[in-house]
């Protein structure tokens, strides 16, 4: 794949650990203590010398199951989520963009935290694509058996215990939020020589296994039992990912589909409207304008970056700015095209990582605050997007494929999408006498 289309390779070292402290989250404080009583039950009258009589307790009113060793928990329905309808005959489209992260971890950089700061800022909900060997301390990494691969080996490292413990913190305020958490899988393995483009259905599957296995244990891999649980079921939770430098799709769409995800989003398409293939929502990336330049690169942080400085993520310093206000403007420039065109979804993705000082990363916050607060415009994670085209009509959605990119429908969207007369019905045959 040619550079201005390729994934991330994203980075060859362990998460560094972070230095902030563990906050606790009201609603799950009390999961590794003994149970006390629900917020319905009947107390003893304040003074009473014997306690009034107890009626039954009432159920708390988000209810923490602990699931497995109590890495994970079932805590209730995902708050801050939209509740989505079927568009109306004739009404136009939300402009939907998501920004999604490759890899989410919280590292010395503390990227991840000033994310979900941004996401709270301006109302955008994001997906974290998390790989899961940053939930698996370097001393249990023999844990880890990649496809074509020894076991015990990544090519983006593990983590130590520190940084698992900050990773978790992020995971579990971020979907506390009402993001996503999605997957990167596990080693980052790209290229020809036991890549992931070289694995099959079932390789596939066992990566995925081993995802969930490193979500749903890191208490006891870690050795950090007295620590909060995540506060979802990972089985249920996870319904979609992003392939390693974007390779292996073709396969890893088959196992995909097998496992019950709803989307993929390692591909390369055009900016228009998705379809399904194999039964998930293609939410692939797309290409978007190089300002100034006369072609154009895929809607990620890394294809920027290897056309302004091939071969080194530390180029010329006096760039940096000129790099980081070219891919904004690029990707602000695809948003239009579209919220004044097809309004086609936007897909963004993104790393945790200062390559050339950091630029990629304002221009990433400073494209959420310019397109995140205008009318219309719903920034969402992968899951949200998904659950909207399937609440739609689907003849709905074929009709605005049709639309190319940055196609405006003619006559405006009341008549695009009008209600559609009844077919008529067949013409009654004579009776043969």
């Amino acid at each position: 794949m040619s550079a201005a289309v390729r994934g991330s390779t994203f980075r060859g070292k362990a998460l560094a650990a972070g230095a902030l402290t563990v906050a606790l989250i009201g609603g799950l404080a009390g999961c590794s203590e003994p149970a006390s009583p629900g917020p319905g039950a009947t107390k003893g009258a304040p003074g009473a010398g014997t306690a009034a009589k107890k009626g039954p307790a009432a159920a708390p009113e988000n209810p923490v199951r602990l699931i497995g060793d109590g890495s994970t928990a079932y805590t209730g329905a995902q708050p801050h989520q939209p509740t989505w309808k079927k568009l109306k005959p004739g009404e136009a489209p939300p402009q939907f963009v998501v920004f999604s992260w490759d890899g989410a971890g919280e590292d010395s950089q503390k990227l991840f935290s000033h994310f979900r700061k941004v996401g709270k800022k301006y109302d955008a909900s994001m997906t974290y694509f998390l790989s899961g060997v940053y939930l698996l301390p370097e001393e249990k990494r023999a844990m880890y058996d990649p496809p074509k691969h020894s076991a015990g080996r990544s090519d983006i490292g593990f983590n130590d215990t520190e940084g698992i413990r900050d990773t978790v913190r992020e995971l579990r305020g971020a979907w506390l939020e009402g993001n996503e958490i999605g997957t990167h899988f596990n080693g980052h393995f790209c290229g020809a020589e036991g890549g992931v483009g070289t694995w099959s259905v079932e390789e596939w599957k066992s990566e995925i296994r081993q995802a969930k296995s490193f979500v749903k244990n890191w208490k006891t891999n870690a050795g950090l039992r007295a620590e909060q649980p995540l506060p979802f079921d990972y089985d249920k939770e996870l319904v979609g990912a992003r392939t390693p430098c974007l390779e292996g799709r073709a396969n890893f769409v088959k196992a995909a589909s097998e496992l019950g995800f709803r989307y993929d989003t390692s591909g390369v398409n055009d900016q228009i409207w998705p379809k399904k293939d194999h039964g998930l929502w293609d939410l692939s990336m797309h290409l978007v304008p190089v300002p100034g330049r006369a072609f154009q690169t895929l809607s990620m942080d890394y294809n920027f970056l290897v056309n302004q400085s091939p071969g080194t993520t530390q180029g010329d310093p006096g760039m940096h700015r000129y790099w980081g206000d070219q891919m904004r403007d690029g990707l602000v420039e695809a948003f239009e095209r579209s919220y004044r065109g097809n309004r086609a979804p936007v897909i963004i993705g993104n790393h945790f990582e200062s390559w050339n000082g950091g630029t990629y990363m304002r221009a990433v916050e400073e494209t959420i605050a310019t397109v995140c607060v205008q009318k219309d415009v719903e920034c969402v994670s992968f899951r949200q997007l998904a659950d909207w085209l399937d609440a739609q009509d689907p003849a709905v959605i074929a009709k605005m494929r049709t639309l190319k990119v940055g196609e405006a429908p003619t006559g405006g969207w009341p008549a695009f999408l009008a209600a559609q007369p009844p077919a008529p019905a067949p013409a009654k045959q004579p009776t043969r006498k």
